[in-house]
């Protein structure tokens, strides 16, 4: 059997994902409107991906002693993956254009020999409609990106890796 190389693996970081801590971004008390964010992974053949990691970051709150701005996951054998964070806000962007509320997406799993890049974006806000990202997708495709609320503070957004549906991923 092939031994895997350091482009295979998310290298020596991957024993994080055995600690459920690291998905709450909210853990050492941050305070603010608390929300969870969660999906499915799906390979092309709509097959679950049980053996991700999904890493999300946001600049809004920023990054503080109390809030980490950043959270990794593991997904289950359905492909399912869960975060509690803090709702982001709107941040500014290249040439200081304002960006609607998001997440940045990460993706390492089999098969991947580098990670895929993403974002969520939530439905409902007003910012979605001029986000410089979003705009520069077309219809059929940006809905690939919103997280649709599942109750109150619940958004789920499901990421397909390939195939019909594909999710929209970025060039990083």
């Amino acid at each position: 059997m092939p031994v895997a190389t350091a482009h295979q693996t998310i290298g020596p970081y991957w024993h994080l994902l055995e600690d459920a801590s690291w998905a709450d971004l909210t853990r050492f008390g941050a305070e603010g409107e608390r929300i969870v964010v969660g999906g499915r992974i799906t390979d092309g053949a709509g097959a679950p991906v049980g053996d991700a990691c999904v890493e999300i970051w946001q600049s809004d709150p920023p990054a503080s002693d109390v809030f980490t701005g950043f959270g990794r996951a593991a997904t289950d054998a359905d492909g399912m993956f869960a975060f509690t964070t803090l709702k982001p806000g709107a941040v500014r962007g290249r040439g200081n254009a304002v960006q609607a509320p998001h997440l940045a997406v990460a993706i390492f799993a089999r098969g991947l020999l580098r990670h895929l890049a993403t974002r969520l974006y939530f439905a409902g806000e007003p910012l979605n409609e001029s986000d410089p990202l979003l705009s520069s997708i077309g219809d059929e495709r940006r809905g690939t990106l919103i997280a649709r609320p599942e109750g109150p503070g619940v958004w789920h957004l499901d990421i397909r890796l390939q195939g019909a549906a594909e999710t929209v991923f970025l060039d990083v």
